[in-house]
């Protein structure tokens, strides 16, 4: 895949982030979510106008043994994809509502880290301070690489909403105990709104101005759906080599 020549030789991953830790069990997990939540950056204001802009997405296979985890960059201004990356393994930890960081994690920055494009600004499929700890998948992500980033929710995780109104651009706070959390955002008019949260190195006004500029024909942002499509693409694919037989098309092996 071609791209323009400034965005070439460029890393992908900044290296001003937070070392990623894998927990040895829930406790764990917890300790590290309340350890690095005072470090997120909730207020930015973040890029108002990248260059690049980058989406996350995961996938799993229906045993739930399998995922691939992918990550596309698009050219902010035109929405074309420049680059991708995918990562194909095993989920790193184990299902745990609030914890889904620390099983895609590992996966998400090794996608990451065989860009050549590096990314302005990383919008996830999933939530930042819309979290029952304050601290989701797109504050994690943000923390451990340095990068801006926002969480596009396509259901809440937590919280009370009054349904926006039925016009694009429309939205309403989303609050978690007393605390505005996110927005409920209408992207299209008529269709289901998303839920739009701070992720690290944003304002949530810029996030939402962000995200209304990824949605110009669809509900979801362009980055969620180019990685969605990516992330189903390699797990099918996947799927098919383990299904294949040794030796399946060789016709020594059946000699």
């Amino acid at each position: 895949m071609s791209d323009a020549p400034r965005h070439r030789n460029r890393p992908a991953v900044t290296e001003s982030g937070v070392p990623y830790r894998p927990p040895a069990d829930v406790a764990e997990a917890l300790r590290i979510q309340e350890e690095l939540r005072p470090l997120v950056d909730l207020l930015g204001p973040g890029p108002t106008a990248p260059a690049t802009v980058a989406g996350l997405d995961v996938a799993y296979a229906e045993s739930g043994d399998r995922l691939a985890a992918a990550v596309t960059v698009l050219d902010a201004a035109t929405l074309a994809v420049v680059d991708e990356a995918v990562d194909v393994g095993r989920p790193a930890f184990d299902y745990v509502p609030g914890l889904f960081a620390f099983r895609e994690l590992p996966a998400l920055l090794a996608a990451l880290e065989r860009l050549t494009v590096r990314p302005d600004l990383l919008v996830c499929d999933g939530h930042g301070l819309a979290h029952p700890r304050r601290f989701g998948l797109a504050c994690h992500l943000g923390l451990v690489t340095g990068l801006p980033a926002i969480g596009v929710g396509k259901t809440p995780l937590v919280g009370v909403w009054d349904g926006p109104a039925p016009q694009r651009g429309a939205w309403t706070p989303l609050r978690d105990g007393g605390e505005v959390v996110g927005r409920v955002l209408r992207t299209r008019d008529g269709v289901k709104p998303v839920f739009v949260s701070v992720g690290h190195r944003m304002s949530l006004d810029n996030a939402v101005d962000r995200v209304l500029a990824f949605t110009p024909h669809y509900r979801l942002p362009e980055t969620t759906r180019t990685a969605d499509h990516l992330c189903r693409r390699a797990l099918a694919a996947a799927d098919r080599r383990a299904a294949t037989p040794a030796g399946n098309g060789d016709p020594a092996a059946s000699a």
